[in-house]
């Protein structure tokens, strides 16, 4: 399901925009830092948003523009022949931070309980976390599951339109929440899921390599 296997067709897809950060002599950090400052402005806007349609709109559209950002600077970094282990450790400590903020923004903005909310974030973590730390134990980084960054990234976008058009609650007593909250909630338990997934399979890869 992971969309993150699409990332060869999105770099295609915006090779006249990496072209303009060439000329323009742009490093792929500062497009990193630039993807966080559009996540934390994503975040901001979602906490305030829940009843106010502007402030939803806006959330929109930095959450696009944090997602297109964050699938440019890696590919800049190869075009550009600047790619470096720091620039990575990098992009994936900003990576985690804008998760946070975002997830942090929609459930405590009042679209999700807060409990709720804090399971789904420990998902969305503990998923990302345990894609590098396979690299780290010599397996490679994951991106595999059912629930991976872009897949997370879609799910928001599109919850988010629905949310803009029908901005009432869903559910039953207790269990009440706009089509976001809901997205939010599908999105942890599916990185929980995605989690699991990425244990079974590095302890697979390390069982096959103990056998050798």
């Amino acid at each position: 399901m992971t969309l993150d296997s699409f990332r060869s067709v999105l770099v295609v897809a915006t090779e006249p925009l990496l072209g303009v950060l060439r000329t323009f002599r742009v490093s792929p950090n500062t497009v990193s830092v630039t993807a966080f400052g559009c996540a934390a402005v994503a975040g901001a806007a979602y906490y305030f948003a829940l009843g106010n349609s502007f402030a939803l709109a806006l959330a929109l559209v930095f959450l696009l523009l944090n997602g297109l950002l964050d699938g440019l600077d890696g590919a800049l970094a190869r075009q550009t022949g600047s790619a470096s282990r720091y620039g990575d450790f990098l992009d994936h400590v900003i990576d985690r931070y804008a998760d946070t903020i975002i997830v942090c923004g929609i459930f405590l903005g009042g679209f999700l309980r807060a409990d709720l909310g804090a399971l789904a974030l420990a998902g969305v973590l503990l998923a990302s976390y345990l894609g590098t730390q396979a690299q780290a134990v010599g397996v490679g980084r994951i991106y595999a599951g059912v629930m991976g960054r872009a897949d997370r990234m879609i799910v928001l976008l599109l919850a988010t339109c629905v949310t803009l058009a029908y901005p009432g609650n869903l559910g039953f007593s207790g269990f009440e929440f706009p089509v976001l909250g809901w997205a939010l909630l599908l999105i942890g338990a599916l990185s929980h899921v995605t989690a699991f997934q990425r244990i079974r399979y590095t302890r697979k890869k390390l069982l096959e390599e103990s056998k050798k």
